[in-house]
């Protein structure tokens, strides 16, 4: 069924012509990607990495091909939008995946140089194989900046499906809140929260719902065990903590919808917060004020990153600075630029963020909110709409 919440055919088509005009640009014979986001950036197919190299392949001539294990052969054969998909029997295997490889890229003349984001499959999950170069002899050129690049900038059809991530995201974390309380654990409240927002989802959109992520099936909630003084570890894993009066608690929700993913995170408290806890979530809703207001087009990410250290030097915040502004986000939760002194890249419209300076006290908690905005023509648009008040984020004690 053909739907607005995905990515077009014609979209998948225009992603590759620029890629091939790429290829073409810089004399290559085709090029070869093993990352699973770009191949889903490009074919639209969606699976789990393992030790079974899969690969993505297209020639100067534009003629594409998938290479799978035979147990992904009819998974691409259904979702991926390329000509042929090749197979090899398993790995490890006799012969190698990679010798049966060589052919493949034979037969669509790909040889010498090569555009690849890796020089072989990584050697992930137990992989161990020649490098693309040993079995093609060629040299290899590296197409991954350019990758990054063109993905950094979202269609509008792509902004569309990370706003119906915020939607779902956004009910989680409604739910999250509504059921956290003194006593609970961070387990039971997490999966009913997200059991609860996801079937409403499925409800409502499931027919053309798909969410296309190895790491997520549907909308959710959660704490990752950033409660209490574990608040101050920004990446800290969830332990079934039970919920206690004065708990600084530091939640995340999100929904991946068609791959594509948002970012809502809020500081909360139970009970009445203390004159710490104000003075810190204060400071930190300042900070990312002042991100938010430094996001324009034509700015650096590295100034955004320059005027909210300037307010934790200022306020003698610094010890409790952790890490950056932000991050860019899309099919990767993670994705380049980065609101960081280290990058200089330009803002420009299209581009997607998480916005979410930090303070990190062991004594008192972590204090973080993260929003996700769009950059547009004039400023950014924010995406995320949850509140970000003491008051709407305080939980009865």
């Amino acid at each position: 069924m053909e739907t607005s919440i995905r990515i077009s055919h014609s979209e998948y088509e225009a992603r590759v012509t620029h890629l091939l005009e790429y290829i073409k640009s810089q004399q290559l014979s085709g090029v070869v990607l093993f990352d699973n986001y770009y191949i889903l950036y490009y074919t639209g197919f969606a699976f789990i990495p393992t030790e079974r190299p899969i690969a993505f392949v297209m020639n100067s001539r534009g003629e594409k091909a998938l290479f799978v294990p035979r147990l992904e052969q009819e998974h691409a054969e259904s979702n991926a939008l390329v000509q042929n998909v090749a197979h090899y029997i398993e790995y490890p295997y006799t012969p190698h995946p990679m010798d049966v490889f060589k052919k493949t890229l034979v037969d669509l003349g790909i040889r010498k140089s090569i555009g690849a984001d890796n020089d072989g499959y990584p050697w992930i999950l137990g992989y161990r194989g020649p490098t693309l170069s040993e079995i093609n002899g060629g040299k290899i050129f590296h197409v991954s900046s350019f990758i990054e690049d063109q993905m950094m900038i979202k269609s509008p059809a792509e902004l569309s499906l990370i706003k119906e991530s915020v939607k779902w995201g956004n009910l989680a974390h409604v739910l999250l809140q509504r059921y956290t309380k003194v006593g609970a654990t961070e387990t039971e409240v997490s999966q009913r929260a997200s059991n609860e927002a996801n079937l409403i989802m499925l409800d409502t959109i499931g027919p053309i719902y798909r969410a296309q992520s190895p790491f997520s099936d549907g909308a959710g909630a959660g704490y990752r065990g950033q409660i209490g003084r574990n608040a101050a570890i920004p990446h800290a894993l969830a332990n079934n903590i039970v919920f206690q009066v004065g708990d600084v608690l530091v939640s995340g929700a999100s929904a991946p919808v068609w791959g594509y993913n948002s970012e809502l995170e809020r500081t909360m408290i139970i009970g009445e917060a203390t004159s710490d806890q104000q003075k810190m979530f204060d400071h930190m809703v300042t900070l990312q004020d002042i991100a938010l207001n430094s996001i324009k087009p034509g700015v650096r990410c590295a100034d955004v990153d320059r005027k909210v250290r300037d307010y934790y030097e200022s306020s003698d915040l610094m010890p409790y600075w952790k890490h950056h502004v932000g991050h860019a986000i899309g099919l990767r939760y993670h994705e380049s630029p980065f609101l960081d002194l280290g990058d200089q890249t330009e803002i420009k419209p299209g581009m997607v963020f998480t916005v979410e300076p930090g303070l990190y006290a062991p004594e008192i908690g972590g204090f973080r909110h993260s929003d996700t905005v769009a950059v547009t023509e004039e400023g950014i648009e924010r995406m995320t709409y949850y509140p970000r008040d003491l008051d709407d984020l305080t939980i009865p004690g």
